[in-house]
This record gives C-alpha cells, sequence and structure tokens, in this order.
C-alpha cells in the first residue's frame, strides 16, 4: 500500500435519484446513488488526497446537468480536484458551442464521450467526430479514450490523427481478461503508447475479468504489458470506483496493482499514484 497519499484519477459519482443512468439497468448492484461519503467509506486505509471526476454516462440531455453538479460538489470538497466532462464531439466544429459552457467550470479538464458502446467499429474515425476532438485544442482540454478491444485498432488510428490532443486511454483499453483473450490487444496496446501525446490509466482491469472467480494470475500479464509498453512516466493511478466494485475493492485494487508490478521503486510509485496525474490532468 502507498505510504502517501495518492491521487484517483478515475472517479465516478452518480446521483440516480437526479438524473438518469440508464446503462445502470444492466448492473442492479451499482443502481443506487454512490456519492462522496461512499467513497471515502470505500478507500479504507488508502488515503486520497485528489480525485478526478469522469463522467458518468448519464443520459445524454443530463451531461451538463451532471457537469454543473459535480462542479458544485468540487466547491464543497477540493479533493475534487479536476473533470472529465461529457460532450457531444460527433457534432463536429459545432461542439464549441457545449464547450464554451463547459469551460466555466474552473475544474474542467478534459472531455470523454464514449466510443466502447457504438456498434460502428469506425465511429472513432468518422470526420466529424475527429473534428469535434480536435476542437478541444481551443480550450486546452484533453480526451479519454474509452473503449473496448474491438475498437482499439481503430482507436489507434484516431489518436494518429489528433497528435495535438493529449489523450489518456481508460483501463487499459479493456482487453477480454475473462476469455483470456491476449492478442492482438497486446500488440494494438504498444502501437497505441508509441504516440507521445496518449498516456494510460491501470484502471478498470479487474472488471474485464470473471467478476466472481477473476485470480491476480491472471491479471498480471495485462497490467505489466500495459506498464512496460507506456512506462512509469505515462501510467496512472484510476480506481473506476464504484463501477470497480463489480468485482474488486479499493484498498484490494491498490494491493494487487502494486503486486501485478513487482512492487516497484518508490520513484515509479510515487509517478503512477501520484506524479503522471499532476502533470496531465494539471493538477496544482
Amino acid at each position: 500500500m502507498p505510504d502517501f497519499p495518492i491521487i484517483d484519477t478515475h472517479l465516478h459519482i452518480w446521483d440516480t435519484r437526479a438524473r438518469p443512468y440508464p446503462w445502470l439497468a444492466d448492473h442492479p448492484t451499482i443502481d443506487r446513488p454512490f456519492l462522496l461519503p461512499d467513497f471515502d467509506a470505500a478507500t479504507g486505509p488508502v488515503t486520497v488526497e485528489r480525485m478526478v471526476f469522469v463522467q458518468g454516462e448519464a443520459a445524454p440531455s443530463h451531461g451538463f446537468d451532471e457537469a454543473r453538479w459535480v462542479a458544485s460538489e468540487a466547491e464543497r470538497d477540493p479533493r475534487i480536484a479536476a473533470m472529465v466532462a461529457w460532450a457531444p464531439l460527433e457534432k463536429g466544429a459545432a461542439v464549441a458551442e457545449d464547450l464554451e459552457r463547459l469551460a466555466t467550470f474552473p475544474i474542467l479538464r478534459g472531455i470523454r464521450r464514449l466510443i466502447q458502446s457504438e456498434a460502428d467499429l469506425d465511429f472513432c474515425l468518422r470526420p466529424d467526430f475527429i473534428e469535434g476532438v480536435r476542437t478541444l485544442g481551443r480550450f486546452g482540454l484533453s480526451f479519454d479514450i474509452c473503449i473496448d478491444r474491438r475498437h482499439m485498432a481503430n482507436a489507434v488510428a484516431f489518436a494518429g490523427r489528433c497528435p495535438e490532443i493529449p489523450m489518456v486511454l481508460d483501463h487499459i483499453g479493456k482487453p477480454d481478461i475473462a476469455g483470456a483473450e491476449f492478442q492482438p490487444w497486446a500488440e494494438q496496446i504498444r502501437e497505441m503508447a508509441r504516440l507521445p501525446h496518449v498516456v494510460c490509466k491501470l484502471s478498470g482491469v479487474a472488471t474485464e475479468a470473471d467478476h466472481r472467480t477473476w485470480t491476480r494470475d491472471q491479471l498480471k500479464p495485462y497490467i505489466q504489458t500495459a506498464a512496460e509498453a507506456f512506462g512509469f512516466d505515462r501510467l496512472m493511478f484510476g480506481g473506476d470506483w464504484p463501477v470497480s466494485t463489480l468485482a474488486i475493492g479499493y484498498p484490494e485494487w491498490v494491493e494487487t496493482l502494486e503486486w501485478a508490478l513487482d512492487r516497484p521503486d518508490p520513484g515509479a510509485c510515487r509517478k503512477l499514484f501520484q506524479g503522471t496525474a499532476r502533470t496531465f490532468y494539471r493538477l496544482a
């Protein structure tokens, strides 16, 4: 366990009483409010000094309302030091109007528009979507790439077309750990890592395995491959709470990650749990 306070770059909180999250209907155990007091109870012995909120995929018509609510939560609890909000980037340059509204929130650092739920594997290569992502540069914003293994090849091509936009690969690209599928994901994540403007979140790994029967040994080769590809200068810790609770507890994920990385030296550990996050999300 880190002997210093950490930065969690992937926190979700949501209040299902205030706005709808349609995808939660498929996950009844987490289809309820998850708020900051719940997070504090879940972290146990892990001291989290700052968090980056990442949009929780509220219904699109509630995306701005979610961001406004989180910004107000951050005023009450400054540990929420940054926010990655939702915006309809497929609108192309017209998304600038949405970004201008979101930019009124001081904690805004990036945008996430899910790719993983798109049946069209070419979605991220559509000209309007790429234009929308490039528009982020006018606002100094990054982009969180959230895909699953089906989109990995096209996601590499997409990222290569937007070299001016800082990007982060969420959840190591969601390999099929439950199906024991290692290739072509392993080679594709190495291709992604060759793009210098992309960093990687070590997050959401256990949830890609069988939620009830996964073992550390099953997760280790995926974690190590991502770490070797990106190096500690471009790795960030993400808790992915409360989605992660489908498969793993918060302290257990921290401990599992350290174990899978063979207990990194103090310098590497600081980069993973603090340093890269401070730089990428511009945390004071």
